[in-house]
């Protein structure tokens, strides 16, 4: 019986843990692939492997069922994938780096160098710790580069909008000078006929006045 009660109690811890590990990933930057797999910045390539395969396995879908397992499996691997590719984690890996240097100049001051490391005693019992810290600056950090990202792109398309309008534009005025030509062609023949007409009517006028001063 017993026994039983701590299978059942068991099975329920894996679950809840499997179940805030979801939460967790769904709550994480995603910009930041480190913060996804909950990694420090420093973590080696076997510690980013291994890290996820521990993680992958707690919240597979075809072993926990969560409706937005798939989701956050889904994060999870892209993260991994992220961290996986070298131009990628170059790129977020200066980013964080620079995070971290603008906390420890806040915290230091005149006492920074680029040789401080994470053990530091001056970094100890840090409220909030460093690492938090550093994801907090790092989040800044992504978020103002993906808007001037967007921003950039969004200015992109208006410029081709206008280019494209622009092209629009002068195709519909070669279109009218050419539709124009045509139509003053067509009309060519009566304005031929118009002024024969005029002609004639002015010579047969000439004439009659002859006539009368005879």
């Amino acid at each position: 019986m017993a026994s039983n009660l701590d299978s059942v109690l068991k099975k329920n811890a894996n679950d809840l843990a499997k179940e805030l590990e979801v939460d967790r990933i769904l709550k994480a930057f995603k910009l930041n692939p480190y913060d996804i797999l909950d990694l420090p910045i420093t973590a080696t390539e076997a510690e980013i492997k291994k890290q996820y395969r521990k993680k992958s396995l707690l919240i597979h879908p075809d072993k926990f069922k969560h409706e937005k397992g798939l989701e956050a499996f889904d994060y999870l691997k892209k993260a991994e994938d992220h961290l996986s590719d070298p131009v990628k984690r170059k790129d977020i890996d200066m980013i964080m780096t620079h995070a971290r240097t603008q906390v420890l100049k806040s915290i230091l001051g005149s006492g920074y160098s680029t040789n401080v490391s994470d053990d530091d005693a001056r970094l100890s019992n840090l409220t909030p710790p460093l690492e938090q810290q550093v994801r907090a600056k790092g989040r800044e950090i992504l978020v103002e580069d993906e808007l001037a990202r967007r921003r950039k792109t969004k200015l992109a398309y208006a410029n081709e909008g206008a280019e494209k309008a622009k092209q629009e534009a002068d195709v519909a005025a070669r279109k009218r000078k050419v539709e124009d030509q045509a139509k003053w062609e067509e009309r060519r023949e009566e304005r031929i006929s118009d002024w024969r007409s005029f002609s004639n009517k002015k010579a047969k006028k000439g004439k009659k006045s002859n006539h009368v001063l005879g």
